[in-house]
């Protein structure tokens, strides 16, 4: 089911605001804070972090975010989970190299005890 113009669409909307502010601010708590446990996080690239490998390389500056835009296409609700598609474009260094990212995305965030967590995010490069 879509969710526009509801209350949880502009809920899921914030969080997904908050999720890339943290980032390109570097608040690694606040992002540990809005990721699920089981966090499966997927790079462009193909390769995969669990919760504690991605915060880690935060942490270290392995990855670190200069410019984010990430416009939304469409919400979908199924139960307690939301499914987010839509875009990612960034500038970032990755271990020290610069990097452009176009891709569109898919970001599931799940209610665990009532709480938005993000339980798995999946890029694909348009270009």
């Amino acid at each position: 089911m879509t969710i526009e113009n509801s209350p949880i669409e502009a809920e899921i909307r914030a969080l997904e605001d908050r999720r890339y502010n943290a980032v390109i601010r570097g608040d690694f708590d606040t992002l540990e804070s809005l990721f699920h446990i089981q966090l499966v996080y997927t790079h462009s690239r193909g390769d995969r972090d669990t919760l504690a490998s991605y915060l880690t390389k935060l942490r270290q500056g392995f990855y670190k975010y200069h410019r984010i835009e990430h416009p939304i296409d469409n919400i979908l609700l199924v139960g307690d989970t939301a499914i987010v598609v839509g875009e990612m474009n960034a500038e970032l260094s990755v271990n020290g190299t610069a990097k452009t990212l176009t891709n569109n995305v898919i970001a599931v965030w799940t209610k665990d005890s009532g709480t938005w967590k993000l339980l798995a995010y999946q890029p694909t490069p348009r270009s």
